[in-house]
């Protein structure tokens, strides 16, 4: 009987104590973080977060930790001058500039002659199909490296 209760006691601790730290895992919250309109300061340049058409924010995958920009090309250039090491990893959200829709800056679609926050002129879609025809069309690389030679 005494030995039935052990084996018991044994098996229990063996298999529950695992489930016990899987349920302590800290998640990392990758989601949208609400932003404090005309409170909020950019990230690199400290300045108001105010445009609701061509705002950025990034979380560090690691840390959850939110940064906010009133510009992509602030983000950019704050990836580059701060020497993130987890910029391929971050998550980055940006205003659709037709409604303010939070979209992957990663997968949007950029025109680039736009009047932006900080002149920079990249503003992203969620498709193609709300640029106006003959304007440039340009991906996330592209925008990075052009604010890039701009920023030298």
């Amino acid at each position: 009987m005494i030995r039935n209760i052990q084996f018991n006691l044994i098996f229990l601790l063996l298999f529950t104590l695992p489930l016990l730290f899987i349920g302590c895992e800290k998640k990392v919250d990758d989601g949208i973080t609400k932003v404090h309109w005309d409170r909020d300061m950019c990230a690199r340049c400290v300045m108001v977060v105010s445009d609701r058409k061509n705002t950025v924010q990034i979380k560090n995958p690691n840390t959850g930790k939110t940064y906010m920009f009133d510009d992509i090309g602030c983000t950019i250039l704050w990836f580059n001058e701060e020497q993130i090491m987890w910029k391929d990893k971050a998550v980055i959200w940006i205003t659709d500039v037709n409604n303010g829709e939070w979209i992957d800056a990663r997968t949007a679609f950029y025109d680039t002659e736009n009047i932006t926050p900080m002149a920079y002129g990249f503003s992203a879609h969620k498709t193609k199909n709300t640029i106006k025809q003959n304007q440039e069309i340009i991906n996330f690389e592209e925008v990075s490296r052009r604010v890039l030679l701009i920023g030298k």
